[in-house]
């Protein structure tokens, strides 16, 4: 996603070039093919102009997704170049800009410990502050964040067959589903959300549409939790919406004070924050208070710290798409623990996301997003081992 974003845009400021280049660096070039990134410029740029350049074994100053636009006159000078950096969930960033497409923050608190305090001198909820600061506007815009939701669980519980990129994993959710559906009541929580987290992450591993939350590789975790709860507690949409936005508010404080990008910080930072999310979501529908959110939003990501990101083949398949089933797990565990509690406990939302930041920069380079270590490794030897390879 957000290669295609920086594509679309360096080719508006530059339409009249004959030809471009685009230089892929470091994690986006190792994982770049398995996550389809030269589709994605093609698709922009046309194919037939467009060169594209691998380098993985070099880096640009600011994250390990940075790119290089470059477009080129009819006699092969170079008319603009442009630096950039995926940075997660879409966003782009560039080293003379806070934020490349367009952003404009709007909220004046950038800790949970300030917008607790604010919740509690207002009475407000969460998504009261979340619309004090968006606008009204907000509901519209969460609203087609639900839609596509929705659609991207039920598109997948309705689809069978492999996933594309040469891993031979086939789609699970609608054996899941169904199964879960011929089980007692003892196992349909489990299965139910499993199948609906796995039909999210299936979408997105086969080029559906998804919403990243908070990036594309763990794009199942809420949707699955909401898409549950609605059918459990018989939640309306407009409490799936305000839920919604507590979500986000979460997730854009680990994104403001850490990073969701699985290049900078490792799978905590994509896997543990949509668990966090998803945890607090949880809560605030099962009737939690501020402080029960906060809490599950905490435990949420606290017991995500160190997940190393480590694709096979630099697909978001293994172990991305399980992951995002056990995270959806994990978060409505982390709600209930909370809401069994008075709220009250020792280590806050921020101390976890400070120290995700802290573990991610400790973690080698090859288990952030290159494939060069854990998993991906030991099945890249495991094939060796057997002549596959």
């Amino acid at each position: 996603m957000g290669p295609r974003r920086a594509a679309l845009q360096f080719l508006a400021r530059n339409p009249q070039a004959a030809a471009y280049r685009v230089t892929l660096f470091a994690s986006l070039a190792a994982t770049g093919r398995g996550h389809l990134t030269d589709a994605a410029l093609n698709s922009v740029f046309g194919g037939g102009n467009l060169e594209i350049v691998w380098k993985a074994e070099e880096r640009l100053p600011m994250h390990p997704n940075g790119m290089r636009f470059e477009a080129f006159g009819a006699d092969g000078s170079l008319q603009a170049s442009w630096e950039v950096y995926s940075v997660g969930g879409g966003a782009l960033r560039a080293a003379s800009e806070i934020e490349t497409d367009g952003f404009v923050p709007v909220y004046d608190l950038t800790t949970m410990r300030e917008i607790l305090e604010r919740c509690k001198q207002s009475g407000q909820a969460f998504w009261e502050y979340v619309e004090d600061r968006e606008g009204p506007e907000i509901w519209e815009h969460l609203a087609r964040v639900w839609k596509v939701m929705r659609a991207a669980v039920q598109r997948g519980l309705q689809t069978e067959g492999v996933l594309p990129g040469g891993l031979g994993l086939a789609r699970k959710s609608w054996a899941f589903y169904r199964k879960a559906s011929l089980s007692g009541a003892a196992l349909q929580r489990a299965g139910f959300l499993s199948a609906y987290a796995l039909a999210v992450s299936e979408e997105n591993a086969s080029g559906g549409e998804i919403v990243t939350a908070p990036t594309c590789g763990s794009s199942g975790v809420l949707p699955a939790v909401l898409y549950y709860l609605q059918g459990v507690l018989n939640c309306s949409d407009e409490a799936v919406l305000h839920a919604i936005a507590t979500a986000g508010l979460i997730g854009n404080l680990a994104k403001y004070n850490a990073s969701i990008s699985g290049a900078e910080v490792g799978c905590q930072g994509e896997i543990g924050v949509a668990c966090a999310m998803a945890a607090g979501a949880a809560a605030q529908l099962m009737g939690g208070t501020a402080r029960h959110i906060e809490y599950a939003a905490e435990m949420g990501l606290e017991h995500n710290l160190g997940l190393t990101c480590d694709p096979v083949a630099g697909l978001v398949q293994i172990p991305c798409i399980e992951r995002n089933a056990f995270a959806a797990a994990q978060a409505l565990a982390s709600a209930d623990y909370a809401l069994f509690t008075d709220g009250a406990h020792r280590i806050s939302y921020d101390d976890v996301v400070a120290v995700m930041k802290e573990t991610g920069r400790a973690l080698p380079s090859l288990y952030r997003e290159t494939s060069t270590g854990g998993l991906a490794a030991a099945y890249v030897l495991r094939r060796k081992k057997k002549g596959l390879v």
